[in-house]
């Protein structure tokens, strides 16, 4: 069950959304903290600053929002990070903004930033 102090909003009923803290067809894993949890922290704040295609909006109390542009259409989707240190988390957040189905390009995003961040 998602925590009821979450940031992270949950998705709408359409294909073009994931989030960790869903329990449905929009469920991604978390991405897990390592032994210290603000390097993790601050390691996705670097990935994403150092990305084209990325804006970060807002970054306060643990919760990082972001834009990211697709490449082809320009379409600004919502990135949100929620940092859980208790849990050994990060919980995420990407969805469209316009649109049915995003062709998978919300979960690819995420498993595409989980895999660089968690590189040595």
């Amino acid at each position: 069950m998602a925590d009821t102090n979450t940031r992270l909003q949950p998705c709408p009923s359409s294909p073009n959304c994931v989030c960790s803290d869903a329990q449905d067809d929009h469920a991604i894993a978390p991405i897990k903290l390592a032994a210290d949890p603000q390097f993790t922290w601050q390691r996705l704040q670097d990935y994403l600053s150092q990305q084209r295609g990325y804006t970060i909006k807002q970054v306060e109390n643990g919760y990082l929002k972001a834009e990211a542009r697709t490449k082809l259409l320009r379409f600004v989707d919502d990135v949100e990070f929620e940092l859980r240190e208790d849990a050994g988390i990060i919980a995420v957040r990407s969805a469209s903004r316009v649109g049915y189905s995003d062709l998978g390009a919300n979960r690819r995003r995420i498993e595409k930033l989980r895999q660089a961040i968690s590189k040595e």
